[in-house]
């Protein structure tokens, strides 16, 4: 344990923190209260949520990829505010409405429009707009360490996964599956919302220097929409941006699914995600210094090795010990590829247009995360299992690296 808080000290030196501490720490904990609106964090009510609704595995599937089908399109036009809008203002809005998300839980309706509606917001306001506030205003202010400052960001992300599920299953057998929702929300509104007022409080003087430091006038013209759809390299960087966010959202959804064809046990699972977490952290450490060294363009391709061969053992091997394998794998994409596809679309386009770069690829992602919950639940509807999930997600990676290989060459 020693070793691993030494690692994190030298990873993440003095002079780095001191830069700018209040805002690493605000892309910290904005991508740690995020966490509620990730599918790692929904799926654990996906059984409570199934019987209360009486809906099958494909079913549910089918109303998660509608919600958020609808959060990703939502969140095009949405996210690009965090280039004129004042970060404060943008913070305080989407976090104050994944809370109230969370709380909305209360009421418990049994209709399924209001499901969707719960799902919809968990996603646009959790996955999509929280997330991307963390990870743009890391990569807009950070220019000299921006792959340390995304990983620290991401940091949070993976502290999420590390004690949300652990902890959550723990709450889930003394509280009802409401309840613990309901005390999700009131962490956002009784910890995190009023830390953000105290890590923000200087941010129009942040935001003038970085406007002076990169000789930017507000009047200035920025990259629009179509102008980005129109640039071929945009279609061959795409996927391998968002095969990850399909493959891991469809796998994570359907985990109890996975775990129940395997043998496995929910306790064994939420274990799993410490060694997710700790992975996760391990691939930060190695995905940080690589974008600072080199040309993240060119490593891009190397980022889904992990992931392959975590779904491979997913797919070959039933002991629980593999369990681990697999998720310890998986973690040290997440950590790895984050900032090394964080940073990509930096190299790519302009710092002025990042928020609208960055809104439109998270909304590929989150309607990339859309279409694997629907897609894994009516293969299992069908008949299929592990084995064709595994599959698929395989095929995936292969493809999404191709094209990568072909946009260096």
């Amino acid at each position: 344990m020693n070793f691993f808080f030494t690692a994190i000290k030298n990873f993440f030196p003095k002079k780095f923190i001191k830069f700018d501490p209040k805002l690493l720490f605000y892309g910290f904990s904005i991508i740690f209260f995020a966490s509620y609106g990730q599918t790692f964090f929904i799926s654990i009510f996906n059984q409570e949520i199934r019987i209360f609704y009486n809906l099958s595995d494909g079913q549910f599937g089918l109303i998660y990829a509608l919600g958020t089908l609808f959060s990703s399109l939502c969140l095009v036009f949405f996210a690009k505010l965090i280039d004129t809008v004042d970060l404060r203002i943008y913070s305080f809005s989407i976090s104050l409405g994944l809370a109230l998300t969370c709380l909305s839980f209360y009421i418990l309706n049994n209709s399924l429009f209001f499901l969707f509606i719960i799902i919809f917001l968990l996603r646009f306001f959790g996955q999509g707009a929280m997330a991307h506030a963390g990870e743009t205003t890391m990569a807009r202010y950070f220019e000299e360490n921006r792959g340390k400052a995304i990983s620290f960001a991401t940091f949070g992300g993976q502290i999420g996964v590390m004690i949300l599920p652990i902890l959550t299953v723990t709450l889930l057998k003394v509280f009802t599956w409401s309840l613990v929702w309901i005390i999700a929300g009131t962490t956002i509104l009784f910890i995190f919302l009023p830390l953000l007022f105290f890590l923000l409080n200087d941010q129009k003087e942040r935001h003038f220097l970085f406007l002076k430091k990169n000789k930017i006038s507000e009047n200035n013209k920025k990259l629009k929409i179509l102008d980005i759809l129109s640039d071929k390299k945009f279609y061959l960087y795409l996927p391998t941006s968002i095969a990850a966010p399909f493959i891991s959202t469809g796998l994570m959804f359907h985990q109890v699914f996975i775990i129940n064809q395997k043998g496995w046990t929910m306790s064994l699972l939420a274990t799993g995600f410490v060694f997710l977490g700790i992975f996760s952290i391990a691939g930060l450490f190695v995905g940080g210094p690589i974008i600072d060294k080199f040309n993240t363009k060119k490593i891009v391709i190397l980022t889904h090795i992990p992931l392959f061969f975590g779904i491979l053992i997913l797919l070959t091997f039933n002991d629980y010990v593999f369990l681990f394998f697999y998720l310890s794998l998986f973690g040290f994409h997440m950590g790895i590829s984050f900032p090394i596809i964080g940073s990509l679309w930096a190299e790519l386009y302009d710092l002025e247009s990042l928020g609208t770069i960055k809104g439109i690829l998270h909304a590929s992602a989150v309607f990339a995360s859309a279409l694997s919950p629907l897609i894994f639940g009516f293969s299992i509807d069908l008949g299929f299992g592990v084995f064709t999930l595994c599959l698929i997600s395989l095929l995936i990676i292969i493809f999404s690296t191709f094209l990568a290989y072909i946009a260096i060459k």
